[in-house]
């Protein structure tokens, strides 16, 4: 098997090229979509806006996990839509991809809504249950901060 050279990407959706965002919308639909059978709608127009930042992983073809960030109105960036491929994980891909993420949301403060079993995940990266467990789509989510950073 040859060795991945596996890379960090960032861009806007303006920076995105349609092939680029068609890999990322169709990871993100395979698997919240389909695997999770979560029918909501995907393209939610958040992508599109100014502030918000797409970041994957990439072994140089399809993406191996995907975030983004979004700029909520309170200036905290929210994290969201998080996914690895199913065949890259187990991988790192993700702890790798969140610290990328939060290099680039630098001393804000940031929130996301964690699928209630990855919140062991997010509590090494600096994040606190912040709220109530809540089912959405049939799955158990907790609300999760990580209070803005002093430097």
């Amino acid at each position: 098997m040859p060795q991945q050279t596996i890379e960090v990407r960032t861009a806007s959706f303006a920076d995105l090229n349609a092939h680029t965002f068609h890999d990322l919308l169709k990871l993100r639909i395979d698997v919240f979509v389909v695997e999770q059978h979560c029918p909501y709608p995907e393209l939610d127009g958040r992508d599109v806006e100014p502030g918000t930042r797409h970041l994957w992983l990439t072994d140089g073809g399809a993406p191996l996990a995907y975030l983004r960030i979004l700029a909520d109105p309170d200036g905290a960036a929210r994290i969201g839509r998080v996914v690895v491929a199913p065949a890259a994980r187990g991988g790192g891909h993700a702890g790798r991809l969140m610290t990328a993420a939060l290099e680039v949301v630098g001393n804000r403060p940031c929130v996301l809504e964690a699928q209630s079993h990855l919140v062991p995940f997010y509590t090494r990266h600096g994040f606190a249950v912040s709220g109530p467990e809540y089912v959405e789509d049939g799955i158990p989510h907790t609300p999760m901060r990580r209070d803005a950073i002093d430097v």
